[in-house]
């Protein structure tokens, strides 16, 4: 973790890494549908307009045509707002992409509550659930910026359908861009810890790190943080070894609690070793506006905030030491 904070910008960091990997890989496609310049695939778009397809508001055209030129041995990136992925196309996808697995990688932004003013139409809270459910699907969701970068790279390098979810704001940098590794299936342990493990991932992540901070600073208490980028393909080694050595698990994400990550991390204990996990996330509601001053604001009400999650930790931990009150 940084000791000096930083802020950039995920969706441009998917902008430049298409450009940079473009210009080396001439099998690297790109198609939008009218949010290019909120995606940043417009610079894409710019240096190699040959390989660059706006096909305007038809979401379900975009997967398809996607779909199209993957089958014609390119690598397809297809890039929209979450709320119209997977919602307007699940078809497409599941029938198109998944079933063949093809070569898709479909990167989307504006997901989860920090949309901010555009509302509950538009924030994605139940985008994880679906395409980690369908076959061959795997499910990215990066923390930073270098997150996004270096996750790109690996993507580009896999065969097969991806599904990555980036936020809209600036958000803190976590990771240092020289040192740092990141490997489909796999997750990093960000903090080490011995009483508690957090597993969050998204914008969730840097949040997590602060509240262990705050719990070894003020109450004593030693938390593990895991960055759980990887949804699908999980990091079950991982999940066991944190279940085992520290005995209980919360997990934070900024999206329904209900077949997400939580839902993900507790099926592995279950399937492998059970232990306490308590999921952190939208209580199976919708969102609302807000002003993109008040984002923070937003978070607490729907129960995401640091206080919160920090709330979470101290209430299990009373659970786990038989004091309930």
């Amino acid at each position: 973790m940084n000791s000096d904070i930083k802020y950039a910008d995920m969706r441009s960091a998917y902008g430049n890494t298409l450009v940079e990997l473009g210009s080396v890989n001439k099998d690297i496609v790109c198609v939008g549908s009218d949010t290019t310049d909120s995606l940043k695939t417009k610079k894409f778009g710019d240096k190699f307009p040959e390989r660059f397809f706006n096909i305007g508001i038809a979401e379900a055209n975009l997967v398809s045509i996607a779909a199209g030129l993957a089958i014609g041995g390119k690598i397809a990136f297809a890039s929209t707002y979450a709320a119209f992925l997977p919602g307007r196309c699940l078809d497409q996808i599941r029938n198109a992409i998944c079933y063949p697995d093809l070569n898709v990688k479909l990167v989307v932004s504006h997901a989860g509550l920090t949309v901010g003013p555009d509302g509950a139409s538009h924030q994605q809270i139940e985008d994880l659930s679906i395409m980690r459910s369908i076959p061959n699907m795997k499910v990215i969701t990066p923390s930073d910026a270098v997150a996004v970068t270096k996750l790109i790279k690996n993507i580009v390098e896999t065969q097969g359908p991806f599904y990555m979810r980036l936020a809209r704001p600036s958000s803190e940098v976590i990771y240092d861009e020289n040192d740092s590794d990141f490997k489909i299936g796999q997750g990093n342990i960000l903090r080490d810890g011995s009483d508690m493990t957090i597993i969050s991932c998204g914008l969730m992540v840097y949040k997590s790190l602060k509240v262990a901070n705050n719990l070894k600073k003020d109450y004593g208490i030693s938390c593990r943080v895991i960055d759980c980028y990887s949804i699908k393909p999980i990091d079950r080694k991982m999940i066991i070894k944190a279940a085992k050595e520290t005995g209980s698990i919360i997990t934070v994400e900024e999206h329904n609690y209900i077949g997400g990550l939580g839902s993900a991390v507790a099926e592995v204990c279950c399937d492998e070793y059970p232990c306490h996990v308590k999921r952190i996330g939208i209580m199976d509601t919708f969102g609302e506006s807000a002003r993109d001053t008040e984002l923070d604001l937003l978070l607490e009400k729907y129960g995401l905030s640091e206080k919160e999650i920090e709330r979470n930790v101290l209430n299990l931990t009373r659970i786990i030491n038989g004091n309930i009150s």
